[in-house]
């Protein structure tokens, strides 16, 4: 299992980001894929969730109404769309993967995911 984040970069606040999670060594469906982000010293926080082939996402509180995530299941490939970024969304972003969600519920706890990539450095100046 693989999975690789790319997409993150500086901006000044109020600009956009777009994500990418690319996954390998899974199935394209059935899983759930989520966004956590965390900085030096704090736990990791999540953000958004996905089932893949499904269509309900999940957000955190922080995340709704400005962050959007999706999918490209030919590409195996999970986004995260983000707007009005503010200095706050300052941190790491990871996505992971739990290969078994009990009835396509994708939670937005860290334990909760087994897999996950090394992370892509988002900076909102």
């Amino acid at each position: 299992v693989q999975l690789v984040e790319s997409g993150g970069e500086s901006v000044q606040t109020g600009g956009s980001l777009k994500l990418s999670c690319a996954a390998s060594g899974i199935r394209n469906s059935g899983n759930c894929i989520g966004w956590f982000r965390q900085s030096p010293g704090k736990e990791r926080e999540g953000v958004a969730a996905i089932y893949t082939g499904g269509k309900n996402p999940y957000y955190a509180n922080s995340a709704k109404g400005r962050f959007t995530i999706s999918q490209d299941i030919r590409k195996n490939t999970v986004y995260l769309q983000m707007n009005s970024l503010k200095p706050g969304d300052t941190d790491m972003y990871y996505c992971a993967a739990n290969l078994a969600p009990i009835g396509r519920l994708c939670p937005l706890t860290a334990y909760d995911y087994n897999y996950w990539g090394q992370g892509t450095q988002v900076t909102v100046s």
